[in-house]
């Protein structure tokens, strides 16, 4: 749980970066935020966490 809360908060300042630099759009940056929250909801969603859960397992082996 406490990686999801930090992958949160890194892509919430990574997209108010982006959106304050204007490197994306407003409307970019919703139809991203609405993609997101659709997969979420989908079967993709196991997969995607599987992954992340490895990729942090990964990063922690290294150290």
């Amino acid at each position: 749980m406490i990686v999801t809360l930090s992958a949160v908060a890194l892509f919430g300042v990574l997209a108010f970066v982006l959106l304050r630099g204007r490197y994306v759009g407003p409307f970019s940056a919703l139809v991203l935020f609405l993609f997101g929250f659709f997969t979420a909801g989908t079967g993709a969603a196991g997969p995607v966490r599987a992954l992340c859960r490895a990729l942090v397992e990964a990063a922690q082996q290294l150290t």
